[in-house]
C-alpha cells in the first residue's frame, strides 16, 4: 500500500520557485501624485467622450429644429420694415410711437438673445439715450458689457452662444464677486502649472538618450525625450507630470514638490468635474433627456416654432396698415407686453 508522506512527497522549501520582489510602492507623496494623474486622465477621457456624444446629439437636434428656428428668424426680421415705416407716418400719437419703438427693440432683443442674430445696429438706432446713460453709470469700466459676437469656431450654434452671453450679463454682483475670487485662485494655480522648466530639466536628466550606451534603450529614450520636449515647448505641464508618474522612482521629485504638483492636479480634477456637470446638466447640455423623452421634447419644440412663425406672419399682415398696427399695439398693451 502506497501511503502519502508529506515529508517526502512535497518538494523542499528551497526548491520552490521564488517570486520576484514587488517594486517598492514609493512614498505616500509619490502614490498620491500618481493617483491624481490617473484620476485627471480618467476625467479628461470622460469629458472627451461626452463632448463627442453631445456633438452628435447637437447635430441631430439642429437637423430637426434648425428649419423651424430659421423660419422664426425670417418672420421676426420681416417685422422691422413695416414698424420703422410706421414711425414716419403722422398717424400715431407720441405714446403709440414710443410703443412702436419698444416693439422694434423687443423684437431685436429676441432675435439677438434667442437666435444669436446681429441686431446691434437697430438697438443703437432706437434705444433711448437716457436708458443707455443709466446702464453706463451702473457698470464700471471693468464690467462694461461687451457686444455679443458669435464665435465662428465654436461648436455651439449662434443662438446658444447668445443665450450664454445674455445669462452672463444678468449675473448678480455676488456671483461676480465669487467668480473674481475663483479666478484669482485659478491664476495662483496656473502659476504653478506654467512652471514647466524645472520638471523638464528633471525628466531630461533621467531620460536623455546621450546618457545611454545600449542602442535599444537609447532608441527608446530618444522617442521619450521627443515627447518630453514637445510637451515642454507647448507648456503642457499635465503631460510632463504624466511622464513623471510613469518614470518610476529614478525620476521622482522631492516629496514637497510632488505635493504641490498633486495639489495642482486636484484643482484640475475639480475644474474637469465642473465641466462635466455643465456639459451634462447646463443650459447648453444635451444629456438631460434621451430616447423617447428627447423625441417628445423635439416634437414639442418644433410645434412651438411652427406656431410662432405662423403667428408672426399673421402679425406681419396686420401691421401693413396703420389701423391693424394700432390694434396690435392695443392688444400688446392689454397683455402687458412690449413686443410679440
Amino acid at each position: 500500500m502506497n501511503l502519502h508522506n508529506p515529508a517526502t512527497d512535497l518538494p523542499a522549501a528551497n526548491s520552490l520557485p521564488t517570486l520576484a520582489p514587488a517594486e517598492a510602492p514609493g512614498t505616500p507623496a509619490q502614490l498620491a501624485f500618481r493617483e491624481a494623474v490617473q484620476q485627471v486622465e480618467g476625467l479628461r477621457q470622460r469629458l472627451r467622450d461626452l463632448q463627442v456624444e453631445q456633438g452628435e446629439a447637437r447635430r441631430r437636434y439642429w437637423q430637426q429644429v434648425g428649419p423651424g428656428a430659421r423660419a422664426v428668424v425670417e418672420a421676426r426680421r420681416a417685422l422691422f420694415a413695416p414698424l420703422e415705416n410706421a414711425l414716419l407716418l403722422p398717424y400715431f400719437s407720441r405714446a403709440e410711437e414710443r410703443q412702436i419703438t419698444e416693439f422694434i427693440l423687443g423684437n431685436a432683443r429676441a432675435l439677438h438673445n434667442r437666435f444669436g442674430e446681429d441686431t446691434a445696429e437697430i438697438v443703437l438706432k432706437y434705444a433711448p439715450r437716457r436708458q443707455a446713460t443709466v446702464e453706463t453709470e451702473d457698470a464700471t469700466a471693468d464690467e462694461k458689457p461687451a457686444a455679443f459676437v458669435p464665435d465662428l469656431n465654436s461648436d455651439l450654434p449662434p443662438h446658444e452662444q447668445a443665450a450664454a452671453h445674455a445669462r452672463a450679463r444678468r449675473k448678480t454682483k455676488a456671483q461676480k464677486t465669487q467668480e473674481i475670487a475663483a479666478k484669482a485662485a485659478k491664476e495662483e494655480q496656473q502659476k504653478l502649472l506654467s512652471n514647466t522648466k524645472t520638471l523638464y530639466r528633471q525628466l531630461a536628466r533621467t531620460h536623455h538618450p546621450d546618457l545611454e550606451r545600449d542602442p535599444e534603450t537609447q532608441a527608446h529614450k530618444t522617442v521619450l525625450m521627443q515627447r518630453i520636449t514637445e510637451a515642454y515647448e507647448a507648456n503642457d505641464l499635465y503631460t510632463l507630470l504624466q511622464l513623471l508618474s510613469e518614470s518610476g522612482p529614478a525620476a521622482s521629485a522631492d516629496d514637497d514638490v510632488l505635493a504641490r504638483y498633486t495639489q495642482a492636479l486636484q484643482q484640475q480634477q475639480i475644474e474637469l468635474k465642473q465641466q462635466l456637470n455643465e456639459l451634462k446638466y447646463g443650459d447648453t447640455g444635451f444629456s438631460g433627456s434621451t430616447g423617447k423623452k428627447r423625441e417628445i421634447e423635439l416634437r414639442e419644440l418644433k410645434r412651438h416654432l411652427r406656431a410662432e412663425a405662423e403667428y408672426l406672419e399673421h402679425i406681419f399682415r396686420l401691421i401693413q396698415e396703420p389701423v391693424g398696427l394700432r390694434e396690435v399695439l392695443r392688444e400688446l398693451s392689454a397683455a402687458g407686453h412690449d413686443t410679440v
